[in-house]
């Protein structure tokens, strides 16, 4: 059995810089020990990566808080688990979900299976409701016989209340709440 792991937006500013929450700062440990239990080939990661233009983009629009801006301290990783990722296992995303790790979970999955492996991917991260739900649904839509499942002890929303709506959203399409 091949089992992904991806990590979704553990960075600064989303943990305790602009966009910040205390139920995200409650993760941080659980996303290490989560990353930690899976063999360090198979933990991917994203990282919402903004330019200095973000403000004039349809999200800074919509949401006008300057964050992850690329190369800034808030775009970093948080510290706690920085190294417990490879370096070639990051992705970066513009907006809510990425293409580039689609393809590379497809192609992976690609890969095991002609293994004779199975072959399922669990989703931590933040925040539940934009990014985790939207990179474990376009993920779903390129592998739609793939078990995929979403810790939720291991993510955070931008509010409790929608942190459980995007659970509600992931279970009606398939993907496993643990």
């Amino acid at each position: 059995m091949k089992k992904i792991l991806i990590v979704v937006d553990m960075q600064k500013d989303f943990i305790d810089g602009s966009l910040g929450t205390k139920e995200a700062e409650a993760i941080v440990q659980k996303v290490k020990e989560k990353i930690l239990s899976y063999p360090k080939e198979d933990v991917y990661a994203t990282l919402d990566t903004h330019r200095e233009d973000y403000l004039s983009t349809q999200e800074g629009k919509n949401l006008p808080v300057s964050h992850c801006i690329k190369g800034t301290d808030g775009w970093q990783l948080d510290s706690a688990l920085q190294g417990l990722i490879l370096a070639d296992h990051f992705f970066e995303k513009p907006g809510f979900g990425s293409l580039e790790l689609a393809n590379a979970m497809k192609a992976l999955y690609q890969e095991s299976t002609g293994k004779g492996q199975d072959f399922s991917i669990e989703f931590v991260g933040l925040c539940t409701d934009i990014c985790v739900v939207s990179n474990a649904l376009l993920i779903k839509a390129f592998l739609p016989e793939v078990p995929l499942s979403v810790d939720s002890r291991c993510c955070a929303g931008v509010t409790k209340e929608k942190h459980e709506a995007a659970l509600e959203t992931l279970r009606s399409c398939q993907v496993e709440v643990l």
